[in-house]
């Protein structure tokens, strides 16, 4: 008797909580349909893609067909063992977490710096020429800023090598030689990262109590103790989600950048895991090696970030989830 009676009543709730669901997606309607292209963008290109990572395990040639995708036969670790076992898995490693570490170590300071330096600028007019400065390399393609970095390190007439050979030295070809190349990545990197880095956290310091300076001011702080004591422990929460996500952006060394500019005089030390994989998948059509090969990568990437997430957590810092 007793569940002949709930029945009903689970069953009202229930109709009562679609009701009320229904009521809130008609009233936010139009917030749902600005939200519809950058679903279906995720969806039809990111997630749809995802089905073809069964090709990893398993022996497909570009001349099969697609439906070879379905009917291919089954290797299990076979490509993943080949890659491990390859002359240049600890090279393209070693270089992908070297200039990774080498953009996290210089790059991500940089932003937070540049924003704690715009944030105590009193001239509004100076402030936003500056803003402005620093956003616009980030809008620049990357195959316009790889053609200013040829350009500009040209050994015949790029702007550097005009002043070494002015000041009586030999002309250098800087993209050709290794102990230049990383340096160069980095740079341009930071170049083009440092301004639009900066801005989460200048938006995170307009959320600081006007007060706290105030009073800072009131017990006789510096510029330099308030922005110390009081700005970086305010925005430490975006500091630490932007890390995380750096952190788990490890693996990615800038794939376009490196590939325009490296030649193979400069593969030790420029030869990451996204230019293996285009070489090995597009230029040598293994398709399912290059496949397992990424994978690796995104596995990898998976574990970096949620091992930060959880360090965060465990030190009682805000995290991504």
């Amino acid at each position: 008797m007793h569940t002949e009676i709930s029945a009903p009543r689970t069953a009202r709730r229930e109709s009562a909580g679609l009701r009320k669901l229904w009521k809130l997606v008609s009233i936010n309607r139009f917030y749902y349909l600005l939200i519809i292209p950058g679903m279906l963008y995720f969806i039809i290109f990111d997630y749809i893609p995802m089905f073809g990572v069964i090709i990893a395990f398993k022996d497909i040639s570009p001349f099969e067909g697609v439906e070879a995708v379905l009917t291919g036969e089954w290797v299990g670790f076979k490509h993943f063992i080949k890659f491990w076992n390859s002359y240049y898995f600890w090279n393209v490693m070693r270089n992908t977490l070297l200039i990774s570490m080498y953009k996290l170590v210089i790059g991500f300071p940089a932003s937070i710096v540049l924003a704690l330096l715009l944030n105590e600028l009193k001239n509004a007019v100076f402030k936003r020429v500056v803003q402005t400065i620093s956003y616009l390399p980030h809008f620049i393609s990357t195959v316009v800023v790889a053609g200013l970095i040829m350009m500009v390190l040209s050994t015949d007439s790029g702007m550097i090598n005009a002043a070494v050979v002015a000041f009586g030295g030999e002309p250098i070809h800087f993209l050709g030689s290794p102990e230049y190349f990383r340096s160069i990545l980095v740079a341009s990197h930071v170049w083009q990262s440092i301004g639009w880095g900066s801005i989460l956290y200048l938006a995170a310091m307009t959320s600081i109590d006007p007060g706290l300076y105030e009073a800072a001011k009131m017990d006789g702080a510096s510029r330099l103790r308030q922005m110390w004591h009081i700005t970086l422990p305010g925005i430490t929460h975006v500091i630490v989600i932007m890390l995380i996500f750096s952190i788990g952006g490890l693996l990615n060394a800038g794939f376009e950048k490196v590939l325009l500019l490296y030649s193979p005089s400069v593969y030790e030390v420029a030869d990451i895991i996204d230019t293996y994989v285009y070489r090995e998948g597009l230029t040598s059509l293994q398709y399912s090696f290059a496949t397992a090969v990424g994978l690796f990568k995104n596995i990898l990437a998976m574990i970096l970030i949620l091992g930060a997430n959880y360090i965060a957590k465990k030190m009682n810092q805000t995290g991504i989830w």
